[in-house]
């Protein structure tokens, strides 16, 4: 018993004390929340509700796949990669970091996609560890960032060390409603936090960031799932106008996001990580290309892909998959190279650079 009791108090305390786990919303942060129509029974719900369950047998089965091991889950060497290069004063240029993190140029702005540059997805040091390649950039090697947009607050995306390093050359960090908690912690000050709500906007220079629905989950322990709203998010300007998915399975909200926002000149859809056993909060690649679709994009690029195992699938399965998808469907696809700088609008990247 008092061993139980020791381990109980050494958990509580390292999850207490280390901040990458972030805090739970206090203050305004939790007054704004109480307010949001996805906010229900003490947490964030989808629309419409949807519950993440495995069975006994599913579980079992999950265990024996992972147990038994896909030799083909990493890639077994170093991958290729670009040097991040930009310019001032460019619009609507967009860098691939792998994964869900971009680096996008529009109207002059630099805005930064799913803050992630750390070597690994957990809050554990070697688990989740990134794969073999360079980035583009080190995060205290980035330029001055007019915002940082955030989608939700899981490790692949929302990583405690790459905004401790950026947090003092970031004007904004616009984040679903709760994610601010973790932020002030973190030593970012309350004037550059911009928490929204499905649908809210907000404006940065003459670039306007709308929040819209998806269908996922949040949290960064055992304590505090769903304490913070998820979101995709449409970033445009006069020139371009594209839409960042984050994390979601497949809902009917793409239809609606389409009908209110589109046309997007570039979606950029979750489209790895997935299973059966946790298919309603990401999608297969076939399913993102319908997203794709529904929401009226013009090209399409899959992602939360070429970074991290998240699940059992091989890692190459998500592009593809979504290459043979997108052909079948006719819908254009890009796959740029992790680094590879390409304009939204002209630039069409098509290199197998995986194969």
């Amino acid at each position: 018993m008092l061993v139980v009791i020791f381990l109980a108090v050494a958990l509580f305390l390292f999850v207490f004390l280390s901040p990458q786990f972030g805090r739970a919303p206090f203050g305004e942060h939790l007054k704004k929340i109480c307010t949001s129509p996805q906010y229900k029974y003490t947490k964030f719900v989808n629309n419409p509700e949807v519950e993440l369950t495995i069975n006994i047998f599913g579980t079992f089965r999950l265990l024996f796949e992972l147990l038994r091991g896909n030799a083909n889950r990493r890639p077994k060497k170093k991958l290729p990669s670009i040097p991040l290069s930009i310019e001032e004063h460019a619009d609507a240029f967009l860098t691939w970091f792998g994964h869900s993190t971009f680096l996008y140029e529009i109207g002059g702005k630099k805005i930064l996609f799913d803050p992630m540059l750390g070597s690994h997805a957990s809050p554990i040091l070697h688990t989740i560890q990134r794969y073999n390649y360079d980035l583009p950039s080190k995060a205290e090697d980035l330029p001055a960032l007019d915002a940082v947009i955030i989608s939700h607050d899981h490790y692949d995306h929302l990583d405690y060390q790459t905004v401790v390093k950026i947090k003092n050359k970031t004007k904004h960090f616009i984040a679903p409603l709760g994610v601010g908690s973790h932020l002030l912690r973190w030593g970012v000050e309350k004037e550059q936090i911009i928490e929204l709500d499905w649908w809210d906007k907000t404006v940065v220079g003459d670039v306007i960031i709308t929040a819209t629905p998806s269908q996922h989950f949040s949290g960064r322990s055992l304590t505090d799932r769903q304490k913070t709203l998820w979101a995709g998010w449409i970033i445009q300007n006069s020139t371009a106008k594209v839409f960042f998915g984050g994390d979601s399975g497949y809902f009917e909200g793409f239809r609606e996001i389409g009908k209110r926002h589109g046309p997007f000149d570039l979606t950029l859809l979750d489209s790895g990580q997935y299973n059966p056993h946790w298919e309603v909060v990401h999608m297969f690649p076939e399913q993102s290309v319908r997203a794709h679709k529904e929401l009226g994009g013009r090209v399409f690029m899959p992602m939360h892909w070429s970074a991290f195992t998240l699940s059992l699938h091989a890692w190459t399965d998500p592009v593809e998959r979504a290459l043979i998808a997108a052909k079948k469907e006719q819908v254009p696809m890009i796959t740029p190279m992790i680094g590879e700088r390409f304009h939204v609008l002209h630039d069409r990247p098509q290199q197998m650079w995986w194969r």
